[in-house]
């Protein structure tokens, strides 16, 4: 019974592969008048992503029949879509599987036709042999059924040559036909299955992620209990002390005691603020991204005008890596740049993106301090990108993008 389903499977998918195949010629002629319209004419912006959709719904319908036929999923890798049209133009056009999809389109045009044709052919040449062999004598007397030119006319050469050709149509459509939907569909899960480098990839980039999200998950969880717990205990500590040192008298050495104490404790809690700043800034959760960098350019010794749009939900390790990035760029300006000015803007798409610039000397050298390094590393652990630009005599710009199509 199984291998019955699976010679129907296989009749079905040459079948479809078979008709799909011609069809498809015109959606694979319309990709280069819609780009060329693209950059000829405003018209491509409205026809490029509808062929471009169309194509990859034609693929996944065909990735679903690969895995039918061949009993494996077949699952589509397309990056996600974000931003205005010409983000989405570039998106499709940079990803690998839209290029896997045009090669499949090309390739089944040709062998998805051929081996359609030919799994009907040999169907069909199983059935008419048949056929002939037990209904030979429907035929007309004057047009008898015909046999590699050999008349069959009564019964025992129904049976000495239509029996032989009938086992052979037979044993051909059953073994032939899905051996070629086979391998047409090895062929075409080849072209549409992400290559082995690329899944590797994905699985890491993915593995990645999550532990990049638990690590931060943790420093709120750490930040929350020095904060709520350590620090508290330390003030209550602090103001207990200072009590005791006020029902002192000055000139008891207890008293000193007390004080030296009662400073240690304040040092602790200060040392203990800057602890948590560098985990996972509270003023992150408190006032969100937008609040955090308002208050960083607040605090700034150089006049810093800050803007930012709707950034909307950032994920948390990006707003955690934005917010240390721009704090690092502000600490660099008030210390080495001489500027009197300098300022932030951050918008968002598909990507978070950051520009800190200022009017100082420029000239910034990333070999002599670890400054510019730092972020690198802080920004590649989230796979963004840095760039400097900072010639002698200024000014200093330091644009940093963060993928968050989250």
């Amino acid at each position: 019974m199984d291998m019955v389903k699976q010679w129907g499977r296989s009749i079905g998918y040459l079948a479809a592969v078979g008709i799909s195949a011609p069809v498809a010629m015109p959606l694979f002629m319309l990709l280069p008048m819609s780009g060329i319209a693209l950059i000829v004419a405003g018209l491509g912006f409205v026809l490029f992503p509808i062929v471009i959709m169309t194509i990859r719904l034609w693929t996944d319908v065909h990735r679903q029949l690969v895995g039918w036929v061949l009993r494996t999923p077949v699952p589509p890798q397309y990056r996600p879509l974000s931003g205005g049209v010409l983000d989405r133009v570039r998106q499709v056009v940079t990803d690998q599987t839209t290029w896997r999809d045009l090669a499949w389109l090309f390739v089944n045009m040709i062998l998805g036709f051929a081996f359609g044709m030919l799994g009907m052919i040999l169907s069909a040449f199983a059935v008419f042999s048949t056929f002939l062999l037990f209904f030979w004598w429907v035929m007309p007397a004057d047009e008898p059924a015909r046999i590699m030119d050999i008349a069959i006319t009564d019964v025992g050469r129904a049976i000495v040559i239509g029996a032989p050709t009938s086992v052979l149509g037979l044993a051909l459509a059953w073994f032939g036909v899905p051996a070629l939907a086979k391998a047409h569909a090895n062929i075409s899960k080849m072209l549409l299955s992400p290559s082995k480098l690329a899944e590797r990839v994905e699985q890491l980039t993915e593995t990645r992620a999550g532990a990049v999200n638990a690590h931060d998950a943790e420093l709120r969880r750490i930040e929350r209990d020095l904060h709520d717990g350590t620090q508290a205990r330390l003030v209550s500590i602090a103001m207990r002390l200072g009590v005791a040192e006020k029902s002192l008298d000055e000139k008891d050495p207890v008293s000193s005691l007390v004080r030296e104490a009662r400073e240690g404790a304040e040092q602790a809690m200060g040392e203990l603020r800057d602890v948590i700043r560098t985990m996972y800034p509270p003023i992150l959760t408190d006032r969100g991204l937008d609040g955090a960098l308002a208050a960083l350019g607040a605090r700034c010794p150089v006049p810093t005008v800050v803007e930012t749009e709707d950034l909307g939900r950032v994920p948390a390790p990006v707003e955690a890596a934005a917010y240390f990035v721009v704090a690092e760029a502000l600490t660099n300006i008030a210390k080495h740049s001489h500027a009197t000015a300098a300022s932030v803007r951050v918008t968002r798409d598909d990507c978070l993106r950051i520009t800190v610039s200022d009017n100082g000397f420029g000239g910034v050298d990333e070999t002599k301090g670890t400054g510019i390094l730092g972020m690198r590393r802080r920004v590649a652990a989230l796979d963004g990108t840095v760039a400097v630009d900072s010639p002698m005599g200024g000014p200093t710009v330091i644009s940093v993008e963060f993928p968050c199509a989250l």
